[in-house]
């Protein structure tokens, strides 16, 4: 009788200690616990890409966990960009996020997500100016010769973009209507392929994001006209700006910037916001940026998150004024 009571009496205790060794419900493994995935909504080798790539091993080593870049391109950013907005919101799925964020709301008659509420912001990583470069058979070398050109020969000059609603589309439309002339806009999907027609000739110019031609312009494969900024660019403090060269007001300028789902968890944001930051001020780091044409802006999530609403307010007017249509 006595074997017989014992035996749920041992089961009840065994069952006792199985809980007391089992994990809290609801626990969850410090962040991260495993490779997170950096989506880089664009080809390989444009801006984002390289950008991308800097990144994510240094991330990784401070993180303690890999961090894998995933190119995923196509209409104009927004295939990737959808990726991680869908995505679940656990800080592993990340997306290096750029100026079509803001862009592409404007141009696009329906964008597949919300750049302002399907997002949680981290931080604003790089940005750089644009340049106007132009093949080296172009028979011009300054801001006032392409304008001079183009106004001769309306219609028969083109300037490729690295997509539909990218800051290179928009920095073409915006100069086409400051400067009254008539280019032919070819949109490519991604830098690498405009700048491979342009080198080739197949178009006569290009607005691109500095690091992306930098090189090119370097070794004497494009020639560059003029910087974008708002001021010279110490990787190439001899080109001139817009603005010196005629076109007062003109300014464009890309950024690079990182995101996670909506409803990722404070924490993991704040961790990643604080790395890359402190990525971004290490002594090598800010010794190379400035010689590839990129700037470090530090921002917490919520600067990060004003800035895209701002960047989109103030490109809607400039799109209406423009004209610029997803072509």
């Amino acid at each position: 009788m006595d074997r017989i009571q014992a035996t749920p009496l041992v089961a009840f205790a065994a069952f006792l200690a199985t809980v007391a060794l089992a994990p809290t419900a609801g626990a969850q493994a410090p962040y991260p616990s495993k490779a997170v995935r950096l989506i880089v909504p664009s080809s390989a080798g444009g801006g984002s890409d390289i950008i991308a790539r800097f990144l994510a091993p240094k991330l990784g080593e401070r993180l303690g966990q890999q961090v894998v870049v995933d190119n995923r391109p196509g209409a104009g950013t927004m295939i990737g960009s959808e990726l991680v907005a869908k995505a679940p919101p656990d800080g592993y799925t990340l997306l290096m996020g750029i100026s079509t964020l803001a862009t592409n709301p404007v141009i696009y008659e329906k964008v597949s997500y919300n750049a302002l509420t399907d997002f949680s912001p981290i931080t604003l990583a790089l940005a750089a100016p644009n340049i106007l470069v132009v093949h080296p058979s172009l028979p011009v070398k300054t801001t006032k010769e392409v304008i001079a050109l183009a106004r001769s020969r309306p219609g028969a000059l083109t300037y490729a973009s690295a997509g539909a609603g990218t800051t290179s589309h928009l920095a073409g439309e915006v100069f086409k209507t400051m400067t009254k002339t008539n280019i032919l806009h070819v949109p490519y999907k991604g830098n690498v392929p405009a700048i491979t027609d342009l080198m080739s000739g197949e178009t006569s110019m290009l607005f691109a994001t500095l690091p992306t031609v930098l090189p090119q312009v370097q070794a004497g494969r494009l020639r560059g006209v003029a910087v974008l900024g708002a001021k010279r660019s110490a990787a190439i403090p001899q080109l001139p700006t817009l603005a010196e060269s005629g076109v007062p007001g003109f300014e464009v300028n890309n950024w690079t910037g990182l995101l996670a789902p909506a409803g990722t968890p404070v924490a993991a944001v704040n961790r990643l916001n604080a790395e890359v930051n402190r990525i971004m001020k290490l002594p090598d780091v800010q010794a190379r940026l400035p010689k590839e044409g990129l700037r470090f802006v530090e921002m917490t999530p919520q600067q990060f998150g004003d800035f895209v609403k701002s960047e989109k307010e103030k490109w809607a007017p400039i799109v209406k004024a423009t004209g610029a249509k997803a072509d």
